[in-house]
């Protein structure tokens, strides 16, 4: 259970440890909508940090929204489990069918903040995603495509170089330390 799996984390850092808290108390104080977007204020998302089997790859989208290459991910929208979130977002929004797990834990934990914006026509107020954060991996050697609506470009990024491709400083940390984590694990 998510819950659980939260509560199981153990945090790496202060940062870690402040949003953890932050999560749990936000997850047993709105069991019956955390999971979907009913919740306006927050919500549990799952996002998927892809790694390339020699760690040299991270496989990036570049998302309509923001206009900006970034991590795969999304909203729970009523499931569960969080690591199957991930790997369909991973899935959907690269277009590769050969992503993995590299563990079935939690990578990291993260407070994001969402700026109001119109997706389909509609304004979706300012909101928070609290995040849950796996390490994935995949051949590069596989097909990508686009999905249609949500990014304009996938591909494989330089993980040495991927901060001079994802252009959000606010980011930075988090895409650090999941590279390292995952480099730890190949």
């Amino acid at each position: 259970m998510y819950l659980d799996d939260i509560a199981a984390y153990l945090p790496q850092s202060e940062d870690e440890a402040a949003d953890q808290e932050m999560i749990l108390s936000y997850l047993r104080r709105y069991p019956d909508t955390i999971l979907t977007r009913d919740n306006k204020i927050a919500h549990l998302t799952a996002s998927g940090f892809v790694l390339s089997a020699d760690g040299k790859w991270v496989l990036m989208a570049h998302h309509n929204l923001y206009r900006v290459w970034a991590w795969t991910g999304g909203h729970a929208d009523g499931d569960g489990d969080l690591l199957a979130v991930a790997l369909r977002e991973a899935r959907e929004e690269t277009g590769a069918g050969h992503i993995r797990p590299l563990s079935p834990n939690i990578a990291s934990l993260e407070i994001l903040p969402v700026w109001g914006h119109r997706k389909r026509g509609a304004y979706v107020p300012s909101h928070l995603h609290l995040n849950v954060s796996y390490l994935l991996t995949a051949d590069r050697e596989g097909p990508l495509t686009v999905r249609v609506g949500e990014n304009s470009r996938v591909g494989w990024l330089p993980a040495d170089r991927l901060l001079e491709y994802t252009n959000e400083w606010q980011m930075d940390k988090i895409y650090t330390k999941l590279l390292a984590r995952g480099r730890a694990l190949l």
